[in-house]
């Protein structure tokens, strides 16, 4: 693929009468981390959600992998869904509390027609991939530690083989002691397998330690670009 991972073009997001996203524009290379940093409601999780097509934007263009988005219809789309993952905020509250985690982790292959006699050996791969026991596999989330659920939620994304994560604030609900662990991890992940990464925080010195870009949002609207590293 040449040309950006994603490119991000004039988007804009309204919810209501008020502009959550105002002619936003920005690339992500494969390899790259991007951050949006701003404060509580500036619209950097309405872009994310634009971004993976879970919102659909009100206008503007968002290419992923050379590939236009926003016309796409939903049949066309799924296809292309397990290459954008998300990561999220509450690893609680993204995996399903009646499944076992080995079962969470097969899901997404089993929907992609990828589960075979080799299924549970990727399940157990991916384990072992985000630093998770293989006993791990049989609990259900509430029975994980913070860290260990959200490590759960990285492994299910990566069970779609994807290209970008979408992480939003994904160590913002962790103790500081297991923020490090989960930032080293999503580091070691983007350096084997040239994950691009658009990053939502709010807490600059997690910014400086993981982002190549970050993004200034305010009102809607990018204000500044800087590089902390």
């Amino acid at each position: 693929m040449t040309g950006p991972l994603l490119d991000v073009r004039d988007l804009v997001v309204r919810h209501g009468r008020r502009t959550a996203v105002d002619r936003v524009s920005f690339t992500l290379a494969a390899g790259e981390t991007l951050a949006l940093n701003g404060p509580s409601g500036c619209g950097k999780t309405s872009t994310a959600l634009a971004v993976l097509q879970l919102r659909r934007p009100d206008a503007g263009e968002v290419r992923f992998e050379g590939r236009e988005l926003t016309a796409l219809p939903e049949r066309a789309l799924r296809p292309l869904r397990p290459r954008m993952q998300p990561v999220f905020q509450d690893p609680y509250g993204s995996l399903s509390p009646r499944h076992r985690i080995r079962d969470a982790l097969a899901e997404p292959l089993k929907v992609q027609g990828r589960w075979d006699a080799d299924g549970p050996a990727r399940v157990a791969a991916l384990l072992d991939r985000v630093g998770l026991d293989p006993s791990c596999g049989d609990r259900r989330p509430h029975e994980l530690s913070g860290g260990q659920c959200q490590r759960a939620g990285i492994a299910r994304a990566l069970a779609s083989e994807p290209r970008l994560l979408v992480l939003d604030e994904p160590v913002s609900s962790l103790d500081p002691s297991v923020r490090a662990g989960v930032l080293n991890l999503l580091a070691d992940l983007q350096d084997d397998l040239g994950l691009g990464y658009l990053f939502i925080c709010h807490d600059r010195a997690v910014l400086r330690h993981v982002a190549d870009r970050v993004l200034e949002m305010r009102d809607g609207r990018l204000t500044a670009e800087w590089r902390p590293r």
